[in-house]
């Protein structure tokens, strides 16, 4: 029997990158699995989830959105009364000197990577407990942060608090659910650099800003990663779906870095 068989799973962010490749790895472990991001469900990427991923279903969620968070558990307690797994994945980064940040930049990044999950698992606490009760070790929520939520880069102050915070605020819920006997896990992961259209998008705006080519940069970059190369977004997806399943049961409150070696230096 397949680990995940039986619980269902949200992810949010998933029509690309980390996302996409986390709600794959659930799914390819039998989880029924709820992918949700903002775009329309008759775009391409969206229309795509069922056919890619059977017995899945797309949702439309703006993560910012209250309402819609609301409106999106009122959808799964409908269609499943059940939800075993949260993860939540959406982000956005930028990069800039602190002195010429917009104040505008700076709160999209701190609704972007740290709201968004925050309204996640208030939301969807209550269900969570519920279906934690009908398994041996609990619910689970996991968190995408980064390394950058551990360490710093010149330019890099916004991405780097708000990553930070999704780090801590993971930890404090992970012992506020515990003490108060509340059957949900929650743990956070730290991608380094991963291969992804986000982070090669970053890397083309740093390159033009610096007079490079992105090509160079992107060499650059993995050069200074000590296994010398980028993550594939599906091998933080198999990290998360460990931290989802009943092989970390013992794990709460817990951060665990996938970024080759980085911050290991």
């Amino acid at each position: 029997m397949k680990r995940f068989a039986g619980r269902v799973a949200l992810v949010t962010g998933a029509l690309r990158g980390i996302g996409r490749a986390a709600a794959d790895q659930l799914h390819a472990d039998g989880a029924t699995v709820i992918v949700s991001d903002i775009d329309d469900p008759q775009q391409d990427a969206a229309a795509r989830v069922a056919r890619d991923l059977p017995g899945a279903q797309y949702l439309q969620l703006d993560a910012t959105s209250e309402t819609a968070w609301q409106a999106a558990r009122d959808r799964v307690v409908s269609d499943y009364d059940r939800l075993d797994i949260l993860v939540n994945n959406v982000g956005a980064e930028t990069s800039s000197p602190v002195q010429e940040m917009e104040l505008a930049v700076w709160r999209r990044m701190m609704v972007m990577n740290v709201e968004t999950g925050f309204l996640g698992v208030k939301t969807f606490q209550p269900l969570l407990a519920q279906s934690g009760n009908l398994t041996p070790y609990g619910s689970s929520i996991v968190n995408v942060s980064s390394m950058m939520g551990l360490v710093a880069l010149p330019n890099t102050s916004a991405y780097s608090t708000a990553k930070g915070a999704v780090r801590l605020f993971t930890k404090s819920i992970a012992v506020e659910f515990a003490k108060a006997g509340v059957p949900i896990r929650a743990n956070s992961v730290h991608p380094g650099y991963v291969d992804t259209d986000m982070l090669r998008n970053g890397l083309s705006r740093v390159a033009v800003e610096a007079g490079m080519e992105s090509g160079a940069l992107v060499a650059l970059t993995e050069q200074g990663v000590p296994m010398g190369r980028m993550a594939k977004p599906g091998e933080i997806a198999r990290v998360i779906a460990f931290l989802a399943s009943d092989d970390s049961s013992y794990m709460t409150g817990a951060e665990l870095v996938v970024d080759g070696g980085i911050t290991a230096m």
